[in-house]
Order: C-alpha cells, then structure tokens, then sequence
C-alpha cells in the first residue's frame, strides 16, 4: 500500500497521540519526529513503531504529560528528567537545550535520563543546522547485541548521529546503529519472511546464523564488524561509548538494565538507573572559525568526495545522508509505501481509537 498524502499520515498519527493523552503541541512535535523516518526510507522507525509506543502507553510506560526539567546545568551543560515522557518528545525538547546553551556558550551538551524510545537519532541532530551548528544524538537501546565474544546480551543497537551544515550543498548527516544492522530492520525482515545477512546476528550458542528471529530465540545482534575479525571489537567500542555517555553520565539505566522496547524482552526487576537516556550535543560553528569559510570548506569536501573516481563506473560515492534526503523528495513526491503487515497493525489502531484510516 502507499499512501499518496503524507498529510493523511500525519493527520492520523496525530490524533493517536491526542487519544493517549499528549496536548496537541506535543502530539505535533512526537508525529513529525515519528514520520520523518518513514519520509527518509528508514521504515523500521516511523510508523511501523506506533503500536510499540502505544503498547508502552498501555502498560504505564510512557507518561502523556511529562513535566520535562533539567535537574542540573552549568553555563555548558545540563541534565534533563524527560518524566517517562514520549522519547520522541523529550529528545527533540532536549536537543533544543543543547542549542540554547550552544548559543550562550559556544557548544551545548544535555544528557538524558528517565526517557523513551526517541526515533530516529537523525531527525534530532538535524534540528542543529538552521542554527549555522553540528549537531550530535545518541541514545541507548534495548539490549539485543553480544559484545564481542560473549553470548550475553548486553548493549543495544545504540544509534550515533552527527550533522553538519554546508553552503551551497546538502548538510551531512550521518545516523547509524553501532551493531552490523539495527534490530528495525531485522523486524522488516521478519515480516517479509526472509531470512538476514550474514554477519547481523549469532544464536544463542554465539554461533554466527541468518535467522531473522534469532533475537528472538535467544540469540543477539552483533556489534559493526560481525566477527573479531573483521573489526567488531571496534563496533563494541562505539556501542559502548555511547551507552555510557547516555546512561551512565545521565543516570539512565545501562547495559542490560536498559529497559527493553521490544516486546518479547522482560522488563529487569532491578534498576541502576532511571528509564532510557540519551546524550545531546551542538557546536556553534562560529565559536570555531567564520561560519561561511567552513561551510564553503564543507562544500568542497563534499563536491571533491563526489567526484571520486569509483571501481565500477557505474556507482557513485555517496555523501551521508544523501540516500536518505532522496527518499524523502521522492515519498514526499510519490507516497510512502507501506508493508502490508504495517497496514495491519495501523488497521487494529484505528479500529481501538476510532480513528478512520
């Protein structure tokens, strides 16, 4: 199925969030956090996550009415409570205090606790670029990856995300999970019945498979490498950095204690922290050097990058972020497409709600 008017979508994404109880401000900001992975081709992310979120809801999970506040800042840097509050919500409040302290300051750093589930870390580091800023997100995740070696789950797929302005090109914008692949798109997978790539995932016996439901069966996602030998010591490291910079610093959970979006993982009856965290940054590009010689420098990085001479003349090198700013002028042109068994899901939402669809 595609859905032709993106304003239908957003429309009916909407008015869920107003039904769970958000006021129609934050019901605004939480949808177009949501659908912005749908318009950028990272489906695993948009809507397809909307009966996740209302499944947390229901469980007394995600409180519609947080009363987000920071409980510690300096000129610098601050912490923020997100109040068990929609993470699409509190991330995109968060990084805005970033900015405002990257104004006052130069650079701005929030780190965040008692959250959720924030989306696309993209969507949140872009919110630096009108601003003339890089901007960076990181969050932790369920915990679904082995470090390298072990069996145990311990991280989650723990996504980084860096944006940065250019002049008469398109911004950079990186935004990856730290594991070979994020368990999004072993969930795409598992709803077209096929089967992963190998070096995603290991069983439960820490042998390397491409079942896509091995998570699932106790088995886990491997750190960005697959094997020790093709560098996954190094996908555990950056996995690992951004687990402590968004739980540990924040006073978030960590590492298994995170507590699990998916719902086939228990909730841990103890806590070394409180609910999810997230990690924010913006850097004021002037409090470096002039904003319009390092954009004009960006520029020619990009254009000397894009004129690489490739291996097969028919590929192109591409720029971060470049794939993802195509499907959105195309979905936004042509309708963003839907699994069937998404349309599904959407069709028992409408149905709870009375929301048509």
């Amino acid at each position: 199925m595609v859905i032709k008017n993106y304003s239908d979508l957003y429309n009916f994404v909407r008015e869920v969030f107003i039904k769970m109880g958000h006021n129609t401000e934050d019901a605004d900001i939480s949808t177009n956090v949501l659908l912005s992975a749908d318009l950028r081709g990272i489906d695993s992310h948009g809507i397809a996550r909307l009966s996740g979120y209302i499944r947390l809801w229901e469980e007394g999970r995600i409180n519609s009415s947080p009363q987000i506040r920071v409980i510690h800042e300096s000129i610098s840097t601050a912490v923020i409570d997100g109040d068990k509050g929609l993470g699409l919500l509190v991330a995109f409040r968060s990084m805005k205090k970033a900015i405002e302290k990257a104004n006052l300051a130069g650079t701005g750093w929030v780190a965040v606790k008692n959250s959720n589930h924030f989306g696309i870390a993209g969507y949140h580091s872009m919110l630096a670029l009108e601003k003339d800023m890089i901007g960076i997100a990181l969050t932790n995740a369920s915990p679904l990856v082995a470090p390298t070696f072990s069996k145990q789950r311990l991280l989650g797929t723990n996504p980084i995300s860096i944006s940065i302005p250019a002049g008469k090109q398109h911004p950079i914008v990186v935004d990856m999970a730290t594991t070979t692949a994020s368990n999004g798109k072993l969930e795409v997978l598992q709803r077209r019945n096929m089967e992963a790539e190998n070096g995603w995932l290991q069983d439960k016996y820490g042998n390397i498979t491409t079942d896509a439901e091995a998570v699932k069966k106790g088995g886990a996602l491997l750190p960005l490498g697959g094997t020790k030998k093709n560098g996954s010591h190094k996908g555990y490291c950056l996995g690992a950095v951004v687990d402590i910079l968004s739980g540990v610093l924040s006073g978030a959970n960590y590492g298994p204690w995170v507590p699990p979006f998916v719902g086939f993982l228990p909730i841990q009856d103890t806590k070394v922290g409180e609910g999810i965290g997230h990690f924010f940054g913006a850097m004021r590009i002037d409090a470096f050097q002039s904003a319009e010689e390092f954009k004009k420098n960006i520029d020619n990085w990009i254009e000397t990058f894009k004129a690489a001479e490739c291996i097969n003349p028919k590929d192109k090198v591409l720029i971060p972020g470049e794939p993802e700013r195509e499907f959105e002028e195309n979905r936004l042109k042509n309708g963003i497409p839907l699994l069937e068994s998404v349309v599904e899901d959407i069709k028992k939402i409408s149905e709870k709600f009375h929301i048509p669809f």
